[in-house]
């Protein structure tokens, strides 16, 4: 039977008829989806239409009018009917007698009914009260009767609706925000409700509104798609359970998806997941817009009038090489170029997340439209960028949901596919493969104190659980894929290494200590030769807690934990044969030796700039050796203050510290004095960097005391405060008595910072201790510096001293 059959029998059999050719219609196979929507509410509108004129005969001054959702024209087989009774108030007897006419056949058919009957001043008197009246107006659309009346309304609507979109607009974020709080987020929740959760369709709707306002739009671009998808999903549950529900619940799930002929419910529930995401960035977009177009509204025009008279420039603040900030977003430079710079994308995401900003839509596509693919092995720019995202906590979720909404995270990491938008049918997990994964690195850097290579924790952080994109143990399949990731951005074979150990076992700690003996040694014993190393096990122990809490409350506890704890101390004094011995004397190069000498006969300092392209020790070389950042080499001959001096002169000169050696230099025979030698990496926070001579006047100045290095940067920073972003964890302070004979040595983990290293330089020299050798590395956006020191007679320091210089050093960097 065609549509226009279903129809003509809709027509001729009353309200039987239109029940016979509703029921038709929706057993029809080969009709579903949009198609099925339009011809239901088109069959729906031809039956009210016959109940309006048998009712209206000799009633002028009156129309019928479907607003919401079936205003739209989009009737999902259990959904309610949505309707006005319009009128001019010219017969209010005439009109309750068609009112009783149009709704009480529609009762008798045992349909949802949601009626109301208003002349139009009374519709914008209850629109104006109600913004779930207003919203519902927005997609008033006429059925029958005084089309004239119909339309005089719906123009008044819409222009009331953009009059007051300054105030109504933020009720209606408020209002989303509220029911997204009671609902949960549709794209992780096992049971969601496909109308309600956000990222479902009342915020598509909510878009709509958005856009009719003409204050802003939402990104179009997938939008209609997932809301289709979304409402496909409903018409298959409204028809599997026979029910106007909109919660997906779990029993119902295989029988929907064979609806739609669907794999099965985990094929499902990605399909909406991918939907509710698309619909929730879009949203976070359009808000976003909405707040800085009220915002820049809300400027008084004298206030423009002093600024020109016209719409003022949005200051531009520098945040990385090619990355600025703009008006609360984290956009592109002016003179960047992303099809020239293959690290831009990954610069950009973490200065975003460092700074706490969101990325611009415009950035963020531009990105993704233009920028080169990264080489293979990723430079070590790229690498550094991609620890910094993972490890600024909070604020990366919602830069990563940036860059994976315009394909930027598959591009990057092609092995995401497979478990983005992956449900986890487990009632212990809270969230989705992916969003685990990134979950994880957030909980991960909270921990980047207590490890010494934070960027191997955050990274194994991430691809901990990549493996459950793939059949079989997820944990044996991740240690392959995580050898191959790892790299791939840049590690060097022993950190490769590192990272499949940590992924292959990530669940060995909390496993073993809570299903073995712990006071049987073989248990101990093959944790130790699983886990290899003290290094891999502090890892470990951070992985394990981290993935537990980001895992969900019922997978972590103060139990658990202790039980962790005793397993690690208990593996740990197996392994404690493996301490390193002192690090050992490196002979110097032609070229330091020849700078020790010009610096000994001169008595200031030499210094060399040179870029750096070699690759990291155990990495072959690939194509055309791309920059590792700026080697800069300086002697000086030996006096306190050397390594505050430094450090000073390099953030004055706005040039962050990668990694950084110090010690002492043995002189040939003859050659009285001792020179002290720095071997530093070093790149420019953003523009060139400053010439060698200008660097080593500066330095001279410093050491004679004539440069004010504190009161230099004081000023700087009293100049360009600091940004409300990260909240990073505080810094930590420990000795490691067993680690050196012949020197004290001090760990210090901290954020990384302009001036840091500059500061802790102040503070070892105010404490009096002399640094005998320093190893200061820069992963990402922390800092691990070791530094060994003595006392004035070049001895350990006593473990009371030690424990109150390291003291005080903490206080002064929390400080």
């Amino acid at each position: 039977m065609t549509g226009t059959d279903v129809q003509k029998e809709a027509e001729d059999s009353g309200p039987s008829g239109y029940a016979a050719a509703r029921l038709r219609l929706l057993t029809e196979e080969a009709r579903s989806g949009p198609p099925r929507r339009a011809a239901l509410a088109e069959l729906t509108d031809d039956w009210l239409t016959g109940l309006f004129a048998a009712g209206a005969e000799g009633l002028r001054g009156a129309s019928l009018v479907a607003v919401g959702g079936y205003g739209r024209g989009e009737l999902s087989p259990r959904s309610d009917l949505d309707l006005l009774l319009l009128h001019d108030g010219s017969d209010i007897k005439a009109v309750a007698a068609l009112a009783d006419r149009l709704w009480y056949p529609v009762w008798d058919l045992g349909l949802d009914l949601d009626h109301s009957v208003r002349t139009p001043a009374e519709a914008r008197k209850t629109a104006g009260e109600d913004l779930k009246v207003q919203l519902g107006l927005l997609d008033a659309r006429h059925i029958a009767g005084d089309l004239g009346l119909t339309a005089s309304l719906r123009t008044a609507v819409l222009a009331d609706w953009r009059n007051q979109a300054p105030k109504r607009l933020p009720e209606l974020q408020e209002l989303c925000a509220e029911r997204a709080e009671r609902q949960g987020e549709l794209q992780y929740l096992l049971e969601p409700d496909l109308k309600e959760a956000r990222g479902g369709l009342r915020d598509a709707t909510a878009l709509r509104a958005v856009a009719a306002s003409w204050l802003a739009d939402a990104p179009r671009e997938g939008l209609a798609d997932a809301r289709r998808r979304l409402l496909d999903v409903r018409d298959a549950l409204h028809l599997a359970t026979g029910r106007a529900t909109d919660r997906l619940a779990l029993q119902e799930q295989d029988q929907v998806a064979a609806e739609l002929g669907l794999l099965d419910a985990d094929t499902l529930l990605r399909q909406v997941y991918e939907a509710a995401r698309l619909v929730s960035y879009a949203s976070d977009v359009t808000w976003r817009e909405v707040g800085r177009v009220l915002r820049s509204r809300a400027v008084r025009p004298r206030l423009r009038a002093m600024l020109g008279g016209g719409k003022p420039t949005a200051e531009r603040s520098p945040l990385a090489e090619g990355v600025v900030e703009q008006d609360g977003e984290v956009v592109l430079a002016r003179a960047a170029r992303p099809d020239r710079d293959p690290v831009l994308p990954l610069r950009a995401a973490a200065a975003a997340a460092q700074a706490g900003l969101p990325l611009s839509l415009h950035a963020v596509r531009r990105l993704a439209a233009t920028a080169r693919p990264l080489p293979t092995p990723w430079p070590a720019e790229a690498r550094e960028q991609l620890v910094t995202l993972l490890g600024s906590g909070r604020p990366t979720i919602e830069v990563w949901e940036a860059l994976e909404a315009e394909g930027l995270i598959t591009r990057l990491l092609p092995d995401w596919e497979r478990v983005r938008c992956r449900p986890q049918r487990n009632a212990v997990h809270l969230w989705t493969v992916d969003r685990h994964l990134i979950e994880t690195a957030v909980r991960a850097s909270e921990f980047t104190r207590r490890v010494s290579r934070p960027d191997l924790l955050l990274v194994a952080a991430l691809l901990h659980d990549i493996g459950k994109g793939w059949p079989g143990d997820h944990s044996v399949a991740g240690e392959i894929i995580a050898k191959d990731v790892a790299a791939r951005i840049g590690f060097d074979r022993h950190d490769v290494t590192v990272v499949a150990t940590l992924v292959r076992h990530h669940l060995l700690l909390i496993d073993t200590a809570t299903r073995r003996d712990l006071e049987d040694p073989a248990t101990v014993r093959s944790v130790a030769e699983a886990v290899g190393s003290q290094g891999t096990l502090e890892l470990l122990h951070a992985l394990t807690e981290a993935d537990a809490l980001a895992t969900g409350p019922a997978a972590w506890s103060s139990w658990r934990g202790s039980l962790v704890a005793d397993l690690v101390k208990r593996v740990s004094a197996v392994l404690a044969g493996d301490v390193p011995d002192d690090p050992e004397e490196a002979a110097p190069t032609a070229e330091q030796e020849r700078l020790a000498l010009e610096a000994a006969a001169t008595g200031s300092p030499v210094l060399a700039l040179r870029a750096q392209t070699e690759p990291p020790a155990g990495q072959e070389p690939s194509g055309d050796p791309e920059p590792l950042g700026v080697e800069l080499l300086i002697a000086v001959p030996d006096q306190p203050g050397v390594l505050p001096a430094v450090a000073g002169v390099l953030a004055m000169h706005r040039l962050t510290v990668r990694t950084a050696e110090l010690r002492s230099l043995y002189l040939p025979d003859g050659v009285d004095g001792s020179v002290l030698l720095l071997d530093w990496r070093v790149a420019a926070e953003y523009g060139s960097l400053p010439q060698a001579a200008r660097l080593r006047s500066d330095l001279v100045r410093a050491l004679d005391g004539s440069l004010d290095i504190a009161g230099r940067l004081a000023e700087r920073d009293a100049a360009y405060p600091r940004r409300r972003g990260v909240v990073a964890p505080a810094a930590r302070v420990s000795v490691h008595p067993a680690a050196s004979r012949l020197a004290t040595v001090i760990e210090v983990r901290s954020q990384d910072a302009p001036g840091l290293l500059f500061r802790i330089g102040r503070a070892l020299e105010d404490a009096s201790v002399q640094v005998r050798s320093a190893h200061v590395s820069t992963l990402g956006a922390n800092a691990v510096d070791a530094f060994y020191v003595t006392g004035p007679e070049g001895a350990p320091l006593p473990g009371d001293e030690a424990a109150s210089v390291a003291r005080k050093l903490e206080e002064t960097l929390r400080g």
